[in-house]
């Protein structure tokens, strides 16, 4: 009731003054004008949701495929990794908490889509296969991605997205055309947990099939101690998976204290691989991270 209200009320006034609804995550922020959403990378200007992070650039590094982590995939080469500011989620957690937490008044320098897909190009020599958008969350910025991502494509080289999976099939639809691999971050299996960071866990699943049906996609679970750390849901986690395609690659990770969560210990070796073997049960490709 709360926000047809809302909308009733703003119905006669220039676009400029509208209160609008963010389309671009499950959160759906309700904008006022200047008005910016929880990921801190878009606001209302103009009446609609934009982008405040388009080529904005915190972090720019020649990264091993590996590291993605996408195991897979052109392995043993190398890709130019790109990074700006700004999350939908709030990992407590979170390893790039200095840049997914930053909001507009981050340090920058600033690449046009043709000047990012030039700098690829030049690294061709060092091994460079095209762009990865990672580090913070690059979907809740997806023209920047979309934009850079057509221009590499057509140069013939290779487009990752390194991401939460937390935005609608509609925003995935405008940069999967693009998109030659994805690893998605598939944090647990219950809403229990995604609501503790923020998230949706139905949001992530249908982000999943998406993508999968489109470009090659391997998918991250952290295992944190006490949260998702359980034989139970490692078997619904990765029977769920196998439903879509048992050979999806899943990488099974070891969690260390970070940012606001120092409470509790690594998770124990024998864990990871516990649960790496019981995802292989399904999954006919399980890789163990951090261990």
């Amino acid at each position: 009731m709360e926000r047809r209200d809302s909308v009733k009320e703003s119905r006669g006034r220039s676009a400029e003054e509208r209160e609008i609804i963010c389309p671009v995550c499950m959160h759906h922020c309700r904008l006022r004008p200047g008005q910016t959403g929880s990921c801190r990378a878009r606001a209302n200007r103009g009446g609609g949701s934009s982008s405040l992070s388009y080529g904005r650039i915190t972090s720019l590094a020649l990264d091993p495929i590996e590291k993605k982590p996408l195991a897979m995939f052109e392995p043993r080469s190398r890709i130019l990794s790109v990074g700006s500011y700004g999350c939908n989620l709030s990992c407590p957690f979170c390893q790039n908490y200095e840049i997914s937490m930053c909001a507009a008044d981050a340090e920058t320098v600033c690449l046009s889509p043709e000047e990012l897909a030039g700098k690829a190009a030049e690294l061709k020599e060092k091994g460079n296969i095209g762009v990865a958008f990672t580090y913070n969350e690059p979907m809740i910025g997806y023209e920047y991605v979309r934009d850079t991502a057509r221009i590499v494509r057509a140069a013939g080289m290779k487009n990752v997205v390194v991401t939460n999976g937390s935005v609608t099939e509609e925003i995935l639809e405008e940069v999967l055309p693009f998109v030659d691999a994805m690893n998605i971050d598939l944090k647990g299996f219950t809403e229990d947990f995604y609501r503790k960071l923020g998230g949706d866990l139905e949001t992530v699943k249908c982000f999943i099939r998406q993508a999968a049906a489109s470009c090659h996609v391997e998918l991250t679970t952290l295992i944190i101690p006490g949260e998702n750390d359980t034989p139970e849901q490692m078997r619904e986690l990765s029977a769920w998976t196998a439903g879509i395609d048992r050979n999806i690659p899943l990488h099974v990770s070891r969690f260390f204290p970070r940012w606001k969560m120092t409470d509790r210990p690594p998770t124990r070796v024998c864990t990871v691989y516990e649960l790496a073997d019981i995802a292989r049960e399904r999954l006919s490709y399980v890789f163990t991270g951090n261990c």
